[in-house]
């Protein structure tokens, strides 16, 4: 550069291409570079820097796309310890943070490692948990750690490998690569800058294969770039001057050697057209043989896409492209973006079938339980109250529940085996804490929590939780009050002053009724006796719409259609309210739900070592001074019984899974009252992005769906359900109506013994006339012995039946012949 130059092309390596930015800004000549692809190299850092390929920040985006496409979750990163490695992962790492994956590991090789080196680090990341590995080394190192990563048995089933760009350009300058290194990099898939195969590429490479003086045989796509980049600067150089630019130098006064130094720094001059020079590059757009030369706004080199490559056999098979405009697909970037849709959503994302290591068509996993010979630590809380979830065993486990056993049904469905180790978290005297067996296993002392887990938001913020197998949510818990059901609860309805207003109204409108009907119907005339009873029973009759009377006037009947309409409404009143008092479950407190709870001052009991407390206290506002800790159910039903005057609590807060066992084991002599006040459930905890969890969330969906979950619930909790018993004591007995049924059947009694006492005077007073009549046609002797015969039980039967008529009728007429043999005796006895 002491040559007065206008433009530079190069360096290779984005290290250097550092150092001499600096230098171009001060010239102010424009530095092109074709390899230089570490993404910190910015045009705002150095603006007279211009790349001419394509910044390592769309090839992490890319394999990003990749990593999700496959839905793995981790990626060990192993690089070169320079700014162009270091800068090229932490793109990596931003980038598959968007698509909630992460760097598990980043494994930096030093500069001018030796093969000890990167034997040792292989060695500690193949004991980790991840197995997909992102190589972005340079091309002189990258060969030797796919060959020590083949003597560790690294390049086998299970494992992946993703290379960067700097992989393809090795083999492609070769025309026919080492069958050994191909034999290493079986199942390698690479990235490889997009060279669209158009006739201009094809043109140079057949005039660039005549030359005599070759020294490669084949090309990489930096070589394309390389000549498009001088391309570049000749075809703005020419338009610089045809615009009238001039190509002028200055010298800069603060340049100059200091201290004996010889880099005859005073020799080197400013270019003072170059700004103008650099806006020309800029603008200048054309179609070279590596595609289309244009730069966007942030001076980028535009349409950046990639090959996706897979190392199978002896050669490169490409499995797909990468765009920012199609993201994944199968379709060549060119006739993507000739297309002016978007198509790089999910769902149109696309790429061939992948031959990984080992020569294996399906996908790995992408992870396997650390080779450390640890088994997963799995905490379980050691509960002293409702061990049909989760309790201490003398089995092999150590443990036993309904918890354990769907934890242990959802492993047996995964692919693998999983070594395990069930450590109990607890004294034992009293339930632990489950936020503090949360926070645990965020901090790496537990791999994994199971148990009755509630999955709440404060908690996953630091681990991840499974699907939930288990539905639950709040409620708040009551005693019921028994009460014995009174034979007279049918008079419960009313009051006694309702009782007589209603009756004496009843008495009212029958007479005004009858006021305004006597003079025109018929049915209100008649004797006294008549009439009286005709104004009771058309008032009382109305109670049940069952009067027979007609009303005529038109006062009468207005005066009959008001009352009917109260009568109506008193019913229906008297039906709800006994119902109400004959069905619904009688509480012993006030509360009704958790706002009654909320509005209250008494004691409130809830779980030893459960989320409530918080939940109470931080989202409810509860004062703490009304919360009361309850160790065991036992505390729970002696608490509630008790009642808040006696030193217990006025109801319990808890999650409804421990309520329904509660109610369960107590004969249901507890409720719940109003609706759940959140919903939630419990999953098994893991630590934060573990990829177990994902698998054993869809083994309980597995187990959800082939019913293995529910038979695993009735195992353990299928107990008596409260709703049987609702159901019985919701029946009206007998009790409640004994006395309501006494009234009528004594009613009916009285009835029986007026009528068979009129009857039996009618039947004495029938009787002798009628012996009197059978007399008349007898024997004198035959008659005296009739005389003396006792009425027979059949005769009483036959008389029972005859109508009333004419038991009426025969003893008038023989009161009639009776006056009149009484009148002839007279006459007879009486002197001529």
């Amino acid at each position: 550069m002491e040559n007065d130059v206008v433009a530079t092309i190069g360096p290779q390596s984005s290290s250097i291409a550092h150092v001499v930015s600096h230098v171009a800004n001060e010239l102010h000549v424009p530095l092109l570079s074709f390899a230089a692809t570490d993404p910190t190299l910015s045009a705002l850092q150095y603006p007279y820097f211009v790349r001419t390929t394509h910044s390592d920040y769309y090839q992490m985006y890319a394999i990003a796309d990749f990593v999700e496409y496959f839905r793995w979750r981790e990626v060990i990163a192993i690089f070169v310890d320079d700014d162009n490695g270091k800068n090229g992962i932490s793109v990596l790492g931003d980038a598959l943070s968007t698509k909630r994956a992460k760097i598990s590991y980043k494994a930096a090789l030093p500069l001018g490692a030796n093969r000890s080196d990167v034997s040792d680090l292989l060695s500690e990341v193949n004991l980790m948990e991840s197995r997909i590995y992102v190589l972005h080394v340079n091309p002189g190192s990258g060969l030797s750690i796919f060959r020590v990563a083949k003597q560790l048995g690294m390049m086998s089933n299970g494992y992946v490998w993703i290379a960067t760009d700097w992989l393809p350009p090795v083999l492609d300058s070769s025309e026919t690569p080492d069958s050994d290194t191909m034999n290493v990099l079986e199942g390698v898939v690479a990235f490889r800058n997009h060279i669209p195969d158009t006739d201009m590429k094809k043109s140079l490479i057949t005039k660039l294969k005549r030359r005599k003086d070759k020294q490669t045989s084949s090309f990489n796509s930096y070589a394309f770039y390389a000549y498009d980049s001088v391309w570049l600067a000749a075809y703005a150089l020419d338009i610089f001057l045809n615009e009238g630019g001039n190509i002028s130098f200055s010298s800069d006064p603060r340049l100059h050697d200091n201290n004996g130094s010889t880099l005859h720094l005073e020799s080197l001059r400013t270019f003072d057209s170059g700004p103008q020079y650099l806006q020309t590059i800029l603008r200048t757009n054309f179609t070279g043989s590596s595609g289309r030369i244009g730069f966007d706004t942030d001076r980028n080199l535009i349409r950046p896409a990639y090959d996706i490559l897979n190392i199978v056999g002896s050669g490169l098979r490409r499995i797909g492209y990468w765009s920012n405009h199609s993201s994944l697909s199968v379709v060549a970037p060119d006739i993507s973006y000739a297309k002016s849709s978007n198509h790089s959503s999910k769902s149109t994302q696309q790429l061939y079938s992948v031959i990984w290591p080992g020569d294996a068509k399906t996908t790995p996993k992408g992870w396997v339980f650390p080779n450390n010979g640890k088994p997963l630590r799995i905490a379980v809380p050691n509960r002293v109250s409702y061990k049909e979830l989760v309790a201490k065993d003398k089995s092999p486990t150590g443990v036993q529940g309904y918890c354990i056993d769907v934890f242990e049904a959802a492993l047996n469905l995964l692919a693998y085996p999983v070594p395990r180790q069930y450590i109990l978290y607890g004294n034992g005297e009293r339930n632990p804490s489950y936020n503090d067996l949360v926070d645990q296993v965020a901090q790496n002392n537990f791999d994994a929590a199971v148990g009755d887990v509630t999955i709440v938001m404060n908690r996953t913020r630091f681990v991840d939780f499974t699907q939930p197998f288990m539905e639950s949510g709040l409620v708040v818990v009551v005693p019921v009050k028994e009460e014995k059901s009174s034979p007279w609860s049918f008079l419960k309805p009313f009051t006694a002053q309702m009782w007589c207003v209603t009756g004496a109204f009843f008495l009212f409108v029958g007479t005004v009724v009858w006021i305004l009907e006597h003079r025109l119907n018929h049915e209100f005339r008649g004797p006294p006796r008549k009439q009286l009873i005709t104004v009771f029973w058309f008032s009382l009759s109305t109670m049940f719409f069952s009067h027979r009377e007609n009303t005529v006037s038109a006062l009468g009947r207005l005066v009959l259609i008001i009352w009917l309409f109260v009568v109506l409404i008193i019913n229906s009143s008297y039906t709800a309210s006994l119902t109400s008092i004959l069905t619904v479950q009688q509480l012993s407190t006030q509360i009704e739900g958790i706002d009654s709870l909320i509005s209250s001052s008494q004691p409130i009991g809830i779980q030893d070592g459960s989320f409530v407390k918080k939940y109470l206290t931080d989202e409810l506002h509860i004062a703490e001074s009304r919360i009361v800790t309850l160790k065991n159910m036992e505390a729970y039903i002696d608490a509630l019984q008790r009642g808040p005057s006696n030193g217990g609590v006025v109801a319990v807060v808890d999650e409804l899974p421990y309520i329904e066992i509660l109610m369960a084991n107590t004969e249901c002599k507890f409720t719940t009252v109003g609706q759940e006040f959140t919903k939630s459930g419990w999953g098994f905890a893991f630590q934060r992005d573990s990829p177990l969890a994902v698998d054993m969330s869809t083994a309980i969906l597995e187990l959800s769906e082939n019913g293995d979950l529910q038979r695993i619930h009735d195992k353990w909790l299928n107990k008596k359900e409260c709703a049987s018993n609702d159901a019985d004591s919701n029946k009206l007995s007998l009790k409640s109506f004994w006395g309501l049924f006494l009234v009528c059947g004594i009613t009916c009694f009285l009835a029986l013994i007026v009528f068979f006492v009129r009857v039996f005077c009618q039947y004495t007073k029938f009787i002798p006339e009628h012996e009197e009549a059978d007399e008349e046609i007898q024997q004198p002797v035959r008659r005296r012995r009739r005389a003396t015969k006792t009425p027979s039980f059949k005769e009483l039967i036959v008389f029972v039946d005859k109508r009333e008529a004419e038991i009426k009728e025969i003893l008038r007429q023989k009161s009639r012949k009776r006056q009149r043999s009484k009148s002839l005796d007279d006459n007879s006895n009486s002197p001529v």
